[in-house]
């Protein structure tokens, strides 16, 4: 589950605003337990079990079923979200002037990937999953959603830079998830992130998630697919490369030789050699949880 600083999540926040809530979602781990259970593990009536349940239920944090055989009269409760991540604002760096490119999810240059593929509008699959000659589909273009197994797609963005101005940060926000039939939470894959042919970092997304729906997913975009991913900045300054204000590897803006090009080029792979190969799904405005494409954001100093 995905969460961020507005109303959309306040119900979670709230839920889990308990002591005796957290303690539940701790007791119910993995398995699935009765209201009778929990109530006799946290030593407070089926009635207030009931409904802490029931403010979990409703945020979407936990399930719910009939039980079977012995358990038939029972209301069985179990987890239904992995793991939860917080989206902050982006930092904004006022003391630099903007360039900024709104790159569409099927605006690609070059690919190769391999099945389970494919693309998608918010209208339709264009062509048909899982063969990769409809990436170069005349619709792909219009594209929200994309995914592939193995292989890569690469972009190319105008290099707005003029000759008096110098790159300071270079900055690449998207939302991405890794790739698996249906669908699976836990589901790890390495994305190596390259820009101008220099592999920048790797991040390793933990899966694909359909936990909940997505807040932009079109509604006849299966439940059982991929609903939204993680939304992650990427920054490139004079230092390192970070993500979400992590530190991921040593290369630094000036290694781009941002100057050199009228293009910026960028590539997402997932490489033969990666531990998890788990694949790749980029959302783009109208699929996922942000309703946005890929933003690239080169910030400079006027010379």
């Amino acid at each position: 589950m995905e969460l961020d600083l507005t109303k959309h999540s306040l119900a979670v926040y709230e839920a889990l605003a308990s002591e005796t809530r957290l303690k539940m979602i701790h007791f119910i781990g993995s398995e699935k337990k009765s209201i009778s259970e929990i109530a006799k593990e946290l030593q407070i009536s089926n009635a207030i079990t009931t409904r802490h349940v029931q403010q979990m239920e409703d945020a979407g944090l936990l399930d719910s079923e009939r039980g079977v055989g012995a358990n038939r009269n029972k209301k069985m409760v179990f987890l239904k979200v992995d793991d939860i991540h917080i989206t902050f604002p982006e930092r904004i760096y006022q003391a630099f002037k903007l360039h900024s490119t709104d790159l569409s999810i099927g605006h690609f240059t070059d690919f190769s990937v391999n099945p389970t593929c494919g693309l998608a509008t918010v209208k339709e699959v264009v062509g048909k999953s899982d063969d990769p000659k409809y990436f170069l589909d005349s619709n792909r273009v219009n594209a929200a959603l994309l995914w592939f197994s193995e292989g890569f797609v690469e972009y190319k963005i105008p290099n707005l830079l003029q000759e008096s101005e110098t790159a300071e940060l270079l900055e690449i926000s998207l939302e991405l998830a890794s790739e698996f039939p249906l669908s699976n939470n836990i589901w790890p894959s390495d994305i190596s992130i390259f820009v101008n042919d220099v592999k920048v970092a790797v991040y390793t997304v933990p899966g694909n998630f359909s936990d909940t729906r997505g807040r932009y997913t079109p509604l006849w975009w299966n439940d059982r697919f991929s609903q939204y991913g993680l939304l992650k900045h990427i920054r490139i300054n004079k230092l390192d490369t970070g993500i979400d204000g992590e530190s991921y590897s040593e290369v630094t803006i000036d290694d781009l030789h941002l100057d050199d090009s009228p293009f910026i080029k960028l590539r997402l792979e997932i490489e033969e050699k990666a531990k998890n190969k788990g694949g790749l799904t980029l959302f783009g405005k109208g699929f996922g949880n942000h309703n946005q494409n890929i933003l690239v954001n080169v910030y400079y100093l006027d010379n």
